[in-house]
């Protein structure tokens, strides 16, 4: 019916589903993945070799790990992006219950591989953490049920959203995970409000936001602990904010050459959480500002993309994608540089990680299916339409 109302575009009859792809994806969007993706292995090369040599493995044991990961990652993103809407919102409906339910189970199958929190699932060989996968299905299934919240007679979408949102901050909370918990939060909210809801309503949600910080401050030392670090005036040259600092400022504009850097011997998570401290000091800021224009490009075609689409669902979800991606991204840099608080959050598509970089390639894949074109009129047409 929305077909006979509006019109379709033209459709190639019996194309190939690659072809087809393809010429539908957008390609500024997939290129910028894949060269983050490289940059990553480029920084792994300089910043996991010490790790592998405290841990006595091969020098270039996380590198390869990471390589292999990086191709699981292009692999779910590739097939991901082929899929329907409708295809990647029932994903998102079975991913969201099932990552939920590894929530639950985490502590009692879970482990913390000594850091403090249990977010990981040991297999051996490898280990998971759900939370990576949860949130991207987290944020196409609340986009389902605003969608379907302003159908007539539709089920009270905003309010189940916020709900299962809420359940899911909290299953975060406990592990604990304040960080991830934050970021789902304010994704949660840029969705709601570009679903339409009252700006006093989002203030109060806020206020709420900041007094859980409040009880979360008070009620863990290691919360506390990292406020009280981030607030504080001096900066302990011994802790790994400190090293991060000083990389960067070494680094200057060009960097102190390839292989020269000294901050990854000193940082534990030097090729995870400060990968680009690693960056900034043995490349220089010219590296920093084009990861930094890769991951704007991303944000700003996608964003354009998504103006244009006229599907209700297709616009929260890719809404929630795209903050996720974006917000993440900007955690990670912001904690180098101390803008943040530390948040233990990896670099999409730069850190070392297998759950991370996977999630991250299903999530770009989600992003990648919901802002091809598609037989249908756009947004902008429709109005043209109804204007004359």
């Amino acid at each position: 019916m929305t077909e006979m109302v509006y019109g379709t575009a033209p459709m190639r009859v019996g194309e190939p589903v690659i072809p087809r792809w393809w010429r539908t994806v957008d390609r500024w969007t997939l290129s910028c993945v894949l060269l983050l993706l490289c940059v990553g292995v480029l920084l792994g090369l300089a910043s996991s070799p010490p790790l592998a040599a405290r841990n006595g493995l091969p020098p270039f044991y996380y590198v390869q790990r990471q390589l292999f990961f990086g191709i699981m990652a292009v692999i779910a993103m590739v097939v991901t992006s082929m899929m329907s809407p409708d295809s990647i919102r029932r994903l998102s409906v079975l991913g969201f219950f099932a990552t939920m339910l590894a929530l639950i189970c985490l502590p009692f199958l879970g482990t913390d591989f000594g850091k403090g929190a249990v977010r990981w699932y040991s297999l051996g060989f490898a280990s998971v953490q759900p939370s990576e996968f949860l949130k991207p299905c987290l944020a196409v299934f609340a986009a389902w049920m605003m969608a379907a919240g302003q159908e007539i007679n539709g089920p009270p979408g905003k309010a189940l959203s916020l709900g299962f949102t809420v359940l899911v901050v909290g299953l975060l909370a406990m592990q604990p995970d304040f960080g991830q918990a934050a970021l789902v939060s304010f994704t949660w909210m840029v969705m709601y409000f570009v679903a339409g809801a009252p700006l006093v309503l989002l203030l109060g949600l806020a206020g709420l936001a900041v007094f859980g910080g409040f009880l979360a401050y008070n009620g863990s030392e290691h919360f506390a602990r990292r406020i009280d670090g981030f607030l504080s005036p001096d900066i302990d040259p011994r802790t790994q904010m400190g090293y991060a600092q000083n990389a960067i400022q070494e680094g200057g504009f060009f960097g102190t050459g390839v292989g020269e850097g000294q901050v990854k011997w000193s940082l534990p998570d030097a090729h995870t959480d400060f990968i680009i401290a690693v960056a900034a000091e043995e490349y220089g800021l010219i590296l920093v500002l084009f990861i930094i224009a890769l991951y704007a490009t991303i944000v700003l075609r996608s964003l354009h993309r998504l103006t244009r689409e006229r599907d209700v669902l297709i616009r929260l979800a890719g809404t929630g994608l795209i903050t996720l991606f974006a917000t993440q991204a900007m955690i990670n840099m912001g904690v180098a540089v101390r803008l943040l608080p530390s948040k233990g959050m990896t670099l999409p598509f730069v850190s070392y990680g297998g759950s991370s970089l996977i999630a991250a390639g299903i999530g770009l894949g989600m992003l990648l299916s919901l802002t091809r074109h598609r037989p249908q009129g756009e947004i902008g047409d429709i109005l043209l339409k109804r204007a004359r």
